[in-house]
This record gives C-alpha cells, sequence and structure tokens, in this order.
C-alpha cells in the first residue's frame, strides 16, 4: 500500500511538472566540486612597459553581482550606458592596482588609491613612467593617475568624465597631461523612454529603392526619444588637464567620438558624430566628421565628413567609398594617411587594384598624394623609415592575407612581396614583424643593419613551438636566431625586450603550471623568471590530458582536447559518460582545416563557459573539438553543412570510444553562441546524444536574412540554405532532451533572446524534452556571479539526469 502510495505522488508530481509551463526557482549554486574551481580566486595581470623598467599588477573580482549588473542601463545605437556614471554599464572593472619590481621581484602597494575602487581604460604614458585609469564612483568616472616613481595615485578630475564612447582621456605628447571629454554644463535630462507619450508614429523609408542588405543589428535607435537621449549621453566639452590639476576649456560641446594625436603632439585628429542618426545600423555608421585641429584646439582643416552608411555593396569585403581607415603615419612627426576604394566598395567589380593609400602631410594646404596600391582590400600599413614600410592587404572569400615592401617616398613603385597566404593556414604563418618605440613614442618597425625581425607562434605537425627570426630584407633570407623546444611546457613569446641583447619576454606554461613570465636571452640561453602565479585550479591539476587526433569518414584528420576523470584509472577502463563542447568554423580547404593548433601543455584554465568542471564530476570531456565546415573551389561551406557536421561529431564520438573511454550511449553535446546553433543542429539530424546544452544560440536564420556567421548569401539567394541550417525548421525531428540557456540582453548581432524562445516554444509544442533558462539582465556572454553559478548548476543537474543517469 505505501509503494502504491509513493508511486501516486511520483505520477502526480510529474504530471503537474508538464502542466505548469513555468518554475518559480531562486538562484542556484552547483555541486561542491564545481562551485570551488569556479570560485577560485584568480591571479592578477602583469602589465610591463616598453623597455622593461616597470610593471604593475592589476586585480579584479572574477564576477560581478547581479545587483550591479541590474542597474538602470540605456541601450542605444550598438552602447550600452549607465546614464548615472555616464559609462559603459558592460564595463569589467578592476579592483586594485599594485607595483611590481622587476628586479627584486617583490610586489608593493600603490599608496592614495581609491576605496572600493572599479578601475577602466588603464594605460602607460608616453614616456612609460606613469599610469593613468579611469574610476567609477556612485555618480560618475574620475581620471586618476599613478606615478611609478614615488607609487603614489592622485585623482585629476572631478567624477564628471563622459566615458560612454569610451576612454575619456588622451594623453598629451609631453605627458604634461591630457585632452579629456567632460560632461557639458549645460546636459539635458534625459527622456523618460518608457513612459514618454508619443507624438506620433515611428515612419522608416526606402521610397528610392536603395539596397540596405545588413546584420540584425541590436540595440538600435527607435524613435527621436531615442535619438535626443543618443545625443545627450554622447554629448561632451574638451578641456586640457595638466598633472597639477589645472584644467582649461579647450573645444565647445560636441559629439566626439575619437582623440588622436600626431605623433610629435602638434596636432590632433578628432571624430565628430553628426545627424541624421540611423534606426538600422549602429553609431559606428552614422555621420562622422574628421576634422584637424592644432594643439590650442584650433580647427586646421575638415578631412572629411563621411556620410551615414546604410547601404553597401554585398558581401564582407564591401567597403565605403571615399577616405576610410584615416590614421596618423607612426615615422613621421604629423602626416595622415587612409584608404579609398577603387572598386567603388564592391567586391563583384573586377580590377587590377582594390584600394590606394593617400598621405597627406602637416600643414594640409596641399592635395593629398596616392603612395601605394593593393590588390587586395587595405588592412593596413606597418611604418619603418622613410624608405621602408609593410603593406598588408587581404581578401576574405579566398582567406587570402597579403604582405608587400613598398616605398613611401616613390609613389606606386612596384612593391616587393614578401608572404601571400592562406591565413588559416597555421603551419605557413611567418611570423609578426618586431617593432620597438621611435622618437615620437610609436611603435615602428626594428631595423637593425637593414634587418628586421620576426616572432611567430610556430605551429607545425610537432607541436606549437615559438620562434625568433631575422629577415634579410635586401637579400630576402631569413635566418632562424630562436626555436623553443618540445618539451613539458608550452611557451608563447610576448614580445622582443631587446634586439641587440637578444632578450624577449616570454610565457611559460604546462597542463597544470599557471602561465608565467620569464625573460629569455636567444644568445646566451639564459631564462629569469617575472612572475610566479600559483595554480588556482589544484583539485584538477593532476587530471589526465592529451590532444588526439582522428579521422571523419571522408578522411580529413581531426583533433580534440581530451580530459579524463579526476582520479580515473586508464589500466581499468571504467566507460564513462562524456561531455563534448565545440564551435563549428568555416575553412576553404581541407589542408588548413586538419592542422592542429591545441597542446596537452596548455594550462588548464577554467573560464565561467568551460566544460572542464565536469572532470571533477566524473565525465570524461572532449574540449575544442575540431568541427570544419569545408567549401573548396565552386562548393561553399555551408552547402553541406549539416552533413559535414554530423560527421565531424561522429569522428569525435567513435574516437574516445575506440579508446575504451566511455559508454557512448552517455554522450552530451554542448556549446555557446554558434556552438549552440551547431548543438540544436547535431540533436536534430542525429541520434549520436543523449542530451545537449545550447546557450546564446541562434536557431531560425529566416530571422538574419542577410547573412550570418560566415555566410554570405541572403535568404532570397540561398532560401534552401537558411531553411536546411535552421534547427527551428526541424523541429519535429528533435526527441534529444536539449538545455537552451540565453541572456535576457543578449546584444550580439543574430542572436535575440527571442531565437531561444521561440525554438522552446516549437520544441514544446511538439512535444521534444526541453527546459529554457532565461538569465536576467545577461548579454551574449554571463557576468554576475548569481548567473553563472545558476548555469552550472542547470548544466549539472541537466548532465546528471539525463547523461549519466540516463534510463
Amino acid at each position: 500500500m505505501k509503494s502504491f502510495q509513493k508511486l501516486s505522488v511520483l505520477i502526480t508530481f510529474f504530471i503537474l511538472s508538464g502542466i505548469y509551463a513555468q518554475i518559480d526557482l531562486n538562484y542556484q549554486t552547483p555541486h561542491p566540486d564545481i562551485l570551488s574551481l569556479a570560485d577560485a580566486s584568480m591571479p592578477p595581470i602583469m602589465s610591463i612597459n616598453n623597455d622593461g623598467s616597470h610593471a604593475i599588477l592589476i586585480y579584479r573580482n572574477q564576477y560581478i553581482s547581479i545587483e550591479e549588473l541590474s542597474e538602470k542601463e540605456m541601450r542605444l545605437a550598438g552602447l550600452r550606458i549607465n546614464p548615472k556614471t555616464n559609462s559603459s554599464s558592460r564595463a569589467r572593472n578592476y579592483t586594485k592596482i599594485s607595483l611590481f619590481d622587476l628586479k627584486t621581484k617583490k610586489e608593493r602597494a600603490v599608496t592614495g588609491l581609491p576605496a572600493d575602487a572599479k578601475i577602466t581604460n588603464i594605460n602607460w604614458s608616453n614616456n612609460q613612467d606613469k599610469v593613468a585609469f579611469i574610476n567609477a564612483t556612485q555618480n560618475g568616472v574620475a581620471l586618476w593617475v599613478i606615478d611609478m616613481k614615488t607609487g603614489k595615485a592622485t585623482q585629476l578630475t572631478e567624477d564628471n568624465l563622459n566615458a560612454n564612447m569610451g576612454n575619456p582621456a588622451t594623453w598629451l605628447k609631453d605627458d604634461s597631461g591630457f585632452i579629456v571629454k567632460v560632461l557639458p554644463s549645460d546636459k539635458q535630462n534625459l527622456i523618460d523612454t518608457d513612459n514618454a507619450v508619443p507624438t506620433g508614429p515611428t515612419i522608416s523609408v526606402n521610397e528610392e529603392g536603395q539596397k540596405a542588405q545588413n546584420r540584425t543589428y541590436q540595440d538600435l535607435l527607435k524613435n527621436t526619444n531615442d535619438e535626443t537621449n543618443f545625443e545627450t549621453l554622447v554629448r561632451s566639452e574638451l578641456w586640457k588637464v595638466t598633472l597639477d590639476g589645472k584644467k582649461t576649456n579647450w573645444k565647445d560641446a560636441a559629439l566626439y567620438r575619437s582623440i588622436s594625436p600626431s605623433p610629435d603632439g602638434s596636432y590632433f585628429l578628432i571624430t565628430e558624430i553628426n545627424r541624421p542618426f540611423s534606426y538600422i545600423v549602429t553609431f559606428s555608421r552614422f555621420p562622422t566628421s574628421y576634422n584637424i585641429y592644432d594643439k590650442n584646439g584650433k580647427l586646421v582643416k575638415n578631412l572629411v565628413d563621411v556620410p551615414l552608411i546604410e547601404e553597401l555593396p554585398k558581401g564582407f569585403m564591401a567597403v565605403q567609398t571615399g577616405p576610410r581607415s584615416i590614421s596618423w603615419r607612426d615615422d613621421q612627426p604629423s602626416t595622415l594617411v587612409w584608404a579609398e576604394a577603387l572598386d567603388g566598395g564592391d567586391p563583384e567589380t573586377l580590377v587590377a587594384y582594390r584600394d590606394k593609400v593617400m598621405q597627406l602631410q602637416a600643414p594640409f594646404t596641399a592635395n593629398p598624394k596616392q603612395i601605394a596600391q593593393t590588390k587586395l582590400r587595405y588592412s593596413g600599413i606597418e611604418w619603418g623609415k622613410e624608405d621602408l614600410a609593410i603593406l598588408n592587404s587581404y581578401w576574405w572569400n579566398t582567406r587570402t592575407a597579403r604582405t608587400e615592401f613598398f616605398n613611401p617616398a616613390v609613389p606606386l613603385e612596384e612593391p616587393v612581396l614578401f608572404s601571400e597566404r592562406n591565413y588559416q593556414d597555421r603551419y605557413s604563418d611567418p611570423g609578426s614583424f618586431v617593432t620597438s618605440r621611435n622618437e615620437y613614442g610609436r611603435n615602428v618597425l626594428e631595423i637593425k643593419d637593414e634587418n628586421l625581425y620576426l616572432i611567430g607562434d610556430g605551429f607545425s605537425p610537432e607541436g606549437k613551438l615559438p620562434f625568433v627570426d631575422k629577415y634579410r630584407v635586401r637579400e630576402n633570407k631569413t635566418e632562424r636566431l630562436y626555436q623553443a623546444e618540445n618539451g613539458e611546457m608550452l611557451e608563447s613569446i610576448s614580445r622582443m625586450m631587446d634586439v641587440e641583447k637578444g632578450t624577449i619576454l616570454t610565457r611559460l606554461e604546462s597542463s597544470n603550471e599557471f602561465p608565467n613570465y620569464y625573460l629569455r636571452n636567444i644568445k646566451t640561453g639564459t631564462l629569469e623568471q617575472v612572475s610566479s602565479f600559483e595554480n588556482p585550479f589544484k583539485a584538477v591539476q593532476d587530471v589526465h590530458k592529451e590532444v588526439i587526433t582522428y579521422k571523419r569518414d571522408d578522411g580529413l584528420e581531426l583533433s580534440a582536447i581530451l580530459y579524463l576523470p579526476v582520479g580515473y584509472d586508464k589500466e581499468k577502463k571504467e566507460k564513462m559518460p562524456m561531455l563534448m563542447w565545440a564551435y563549428p568554423r568555416e575553412f576553404v580547404d581541407a589542408a588548413s582545416a586538419s592542422q592542429v593548433t591545441s597542446s596537452s601543455n596548455q594550462f588548464t584554465y577554467m573560464s565561467y563557459g568551460s566544460p572542464l568542471y565536469w572532470v571533477n564530476r566524473g565525465y570524461v570531456v572532449l574540449d575544442n573539438a575540431a568541427f570544419p565546415i569545408i567549401g573548396e573551389g565552386d562548393d561553399l561551406p555551408n552547402d553541406t553543412f549539416i552533413e559535414q557536421l554530423v560527421a565531424n561529431a561522429k569522428a569525435a564520438i567513435d574516437a574516445v570510444d575506440n579508446l575504451g573511454y566511455i559508454d557512448r550511449n552517455r554522450v552530451a553535446v554542448g556549446g555557446h553562441s554558434y556552438g549552440a546553433f551547431m548543438t540544436a543542429n547535431l540533436l536534430s539530424h542525429s541520434n549520436l546524444f543523449a542530451a545537449g546544452i545550447a546557450r546564446s544560440g541562434a536557431y531560425n536564420r529566416t530571422l538574419t536574412p542577410f547573412g550570418f556567421q560566415a555566410e554570405e548569401r541572403n535568404y532570397w539567394e540561398a532560401p534552401e540554405i537558411y531553411y536546411g541550417m535552421s534547427p527551428f525548421m526541424h523541429a519535429e525531428k528533435m526527441k534529444t532532451p536539449l538545455l537552451l540557456i540565453h541572456g535576457e540582453a543578449d546584444n550580439n548581432s543574430g542572436t535575440y533572446p527571442m531565437q531561444s524562445e521561440r525554438y522552446f516554444n516549437a520544441l514544446k509544442g511538439l512535444g521534444a524534452p526541453v527546459r529554457l533558462v532565461m538569465l536576467p539582465n545577461e548579454s551574449h556572454g554571463y557576468a554576475a556571479r548569481e548567473s553563472i553559478m545558476h548555469m552550472l548548476w542547470e548544466q549539472d543537474d541537466w548532465l546528471e539526469t539525463h547523461v549519466k543517469n540516463k534510463k
């Protein structure tokens, strides 16, 4: 009788669980084996100045509180603003800065730091002997400076700066002070858009029939009230503030976007946003004036007024016409350079050269001169000296990167090709050219006796073996000066400290040793440890970790990082449940897609979204599993997206199953963003998994009709691709338990929270086992401790129920 009563209670519980669509649940915390790792205190970040004379340690809390995340936020034109502090509402604040002596390896406290500091925008002065930062109070943000000699922090301004467009303070060239953005004295009150009475409808027009194929941006302006609030929040006055606290009004109020001093400090390139604003693109494409001012704030020249950019030709390589990528030339006192399209900005137009590079020297009264042109799309210049610079260009469709030497002093002289390669081919990467600071404090090519130097990651079939090369420009020959050896430690070269002495700043780590900085002399072989950060995840430091390689059914080589559960006995080979985590990536050739760039010696790092917590819960974890989607020749990657997706998953499961570690009937798959999209598709089109976890994904591609991820075609050009790749369209096939998690304030293009809500409704309507968790106030990535701990609890409960204890 008692057994029957218990059974009745259970039946009633399950019936009621099916009736009620929502569950009233407070924030939960995960199992102690997960919580202890998720709450581990992280070591500080080390920042070393350019010449290695000073260093600081920067501390921050891993998470913010849900209370902080829930402060008032205004979402306007792609910005997220805290209107009370006039700064980014999504900024991750640091809590403390301390000094670090590189000789004694001792840490020293900074005196005078603000109490309860909320620090952002940390940057070194031009002379590298001071550090500026912005500190947030309850009412605003203020500028502070640390003097490295005295170790003292000093507040330079009141908390009335405007950080809504980013860092509000720009160092003057001589380090005597700053140009700062200050809230205007005539700042208007914000409109309460939630309660404002409309004065009429919002009307958008396209009566001339122009094509504006834009991505599905979020946080856009919606009406005239939003326009007014955007203007109110972005508008600033510019003031000059000296280190002794003197303040001078430098420029009247305007919508200042960026401030860039010339290398010699004589001029400032200032961008200012203008009307009309747009309701379909973010502020970065609003009308913008590029103006040159002298050091007294007097207008010297209006360089260009870039109009509103709502319409562009189709394709990832489409650009605006007219000047773009405007910047100062690093090797000259006051010279501006920019690119202009020679193909009308349209990648479909066939031309010999895509872009031209223009130059205009101070006093900016002459006509601009062309100094170079590129066969691919211009992507920047690395300046060296009067007659030597490096011209970079690329073409996304073929994944081609082109690097050339050119002589800026001889316009249109044919450049000398250094490298043209598939930039997804990591094995052929020649590295990045070494730079050093010149007389203007700008980074330019390090040139010694007509030699250049390169630092590279050194990926190859043998692993990651970073290198330092010397390149003889005139002979077009490369000499290897140093290459790391395979061993128990993984090396990553940070930068060259001294070419003549042969000193590099490098980082060493292993699977259980936290990354630490070292000074390596590549001439003498000496190695001096700089930092001594401890492993905060000692509970899993002895977990077995290896990079495994395997083949897809079509012969494509794949790889993944395999972790065995804590305490797992490899001799007994007990069949364990497995969690696989991945993210699909598109390639245009199989050779690049099959390259291995993971290392078993890489530190086992636990970030909030990591699947690695579950090695402490008895799971095999297959992380960073390769999920290439390849399109070669005339075939595009997404033409066979589903087939390749399932083949990748099957190959990964087969590989670990063949090793004897897992019960292949108890395998889960998970991913974030495009990885969530992958997860939903795998559950819809295969029977490989016991359950899935999909975080912050998009599931209906018809809601992103003008392209997504690496898809250039619009919906009307390839409806079968959009339909076939949308899990929403195949919801009737999905019978595998799926946990959907999404931030209610997701701002990522395409991954509207509605994507998860509508997908859940479809799955529920068709009887699929599904659970939807919406995290209040969270964006595409999650920040509040309460949200993250609850997310981990949800994932753990889902895996325990539907995978480990699967019936």
